[in-house]
């Protein structure tokens, strides 16, 4: 039991206190801000009319820390007992600026204060803590509301591209000024650099030079780029397989009749940087001079964005043997073979009926994904519900 001799550390508290906040990292967070070489984070927030565009549940107000490659929700947690951050005060207690817990008077009045003491300088009444969905983050949702879209005039396959009045026809751009243009989009995006270069390379984003405008194309549009490059490439025997240049690729499809450009030279290397390999794909601001693509993952893909350009709502659902067959005539005649509906993401389709097949939009599939879930837990729950309403019933009837 101490005794009133005992040494004490005297205890005091700063008015008014400061403003703090405690953040809780994550261990991989800790390891990368104590490395050698540590990067500058970023704290990210869409604009108020983006975050409502996308729909967020905490929309419009919520921020992430951003690393270079990951991205963390900051969360607010209220906790039941309160923190204190505390500063040694060695000798130099200040009575001006702080209210002392203990005072013990001597004779001459004044005050006996220890040499040693601790002063509160805040109080945390919550804390913050980095969170990360299990579906992760993704750039796409942001870039689909941000970006507009490209495509071809309904019931015109080969004419001109139909333009918005985002147009502003201010002549070519430079790489300066391309780069600009697509940084001044994706600093609203609330997620990594990494992840923004992921999400506008996945939906085949592009600067359009001579118009001066951002797009992204639609899944019709894409389909059409990939229809006119595979024949190209196949008239002037270059295999997609290997290495090639993109330049070689372009004037392969120009029509040597037709001096016009059936889309931007842009569009075309947008699409052969989603189908590079992705070992060979240089990054968003390096020039595209070659690339090879990957037969099993280029598959996929024209199968994918072939359903979303033909099937994409269940009231316009195809027919799965229509599907397949078409499907195989858009690929080279070494591809055909690879065709399967096994070969498609899980979840990018479902059959409205036994012979049809339509597209599922990646928000969708969350949403299934949730619901598929949720269905065993609930019949689990039920389950065990009812097996104790069985128990009960055995016991009361002994």
């Amino acid at each position: 039991m101490a005794t009133q001799d005992s040494r004490s550390i005297l205890f005091t508290n700063t008015h008014p206190q400061q403003g703090f906040r405690l953040l809780e990292l994550t261990p991989e967070l800790e390891a990368l801000l104590s490395s050698k070489d540590a990067p500058a984070l970023e704290l990210k927030s869409p604009s108020a009319a983006l975050a409502r565009a996308v729909v967020d549940p905490s929309a419009p107000e919520y921020v992430n820390l951003c690393t270079p490659t990951q991205t963390y929700r900051i969360r607010q947690v209220q906790s039941s007992n309160s923190l204190h951050i505390l500063r040694p005060s060695l000798g130099q207690i200040s009575r001006a600026d702080i209210k002392v817990v203990e005072e013990e008077a001597g004779e001459s009045g004044t005050l006996n204060l220890p040499d040693e003491a601790v002063t509160a300088i805040a109080k945390c009444g919550s804390t913050l803590e980095l969170h990360v969905p299990p579906g992760g983050f993704s750039a796409v949702p942001f870039l689909e509301k941000s970006l507009g879209l490209y495509e071809k005039r309904s019931g015109d396959d080969d004419g001109d591209i139909a333009m918005d009045e985002s147009s502003n026809g201010a002549g070519a751009l430079g790489p300066a000024e391309t780069r600009q243009m697509r940084d001044r989009v994706l600093v609203d995006v609330p997620v990594s650099s990494a992840q923004c270069e992921a999400g506008w390379t996945e939906i085949c984003a592009f600067v359009d030079e001579e118009q001066g405008v951002c797009w992204r194309p639609s899944a019709r549009m894409r389909l059409n780029v990939w229809k006119r490059l595979m024949e190209g490439a196949i008239l002037q025997g270059i295999d997609l397989e290997k290495q090639f240049l993109v330049g070689d690729l372009w004037k392969s499809v120009l029509d040597d009749d037709d001096a016009s450009e059936p889309f931007p030279r842009a569009l075309l290397e947008a699409v052969a940087r989603r189908l590079c390999v992705e070992d060979e794909r240089p990054s968003l601001a390096d020039e595209i001079k070659w690339a090879s693509f990957d037969k099993a993952e280029c598959t996929q893909w024209v199968g994918e964005i072939y359903l979303a350009a033909t099937a994409p709502t269940p009231s316009s659902a195809t027919g799965r043997s229509d599907f397949l067959r078409e499907w195989k005539d858009c690929l080279p005649e070494s591809w055909r073979d690879e065709v399967a509906l096994s070969k498609l993401q899980p979840g990018s389709y479902q059959s409205p009926d036994p012979t049809t097949i339509c597209f599922v939009e990646p928000s969708q599939r969350q949403q299934v994904s949730k619901t598929s879930a949720a269905a065993p837990a609930a019949a689990a729950k039920a389950k065990t519900t009812r097996n104790w309403h069985e128990l009960l019933k055995n016991q009361k009837r002994r």
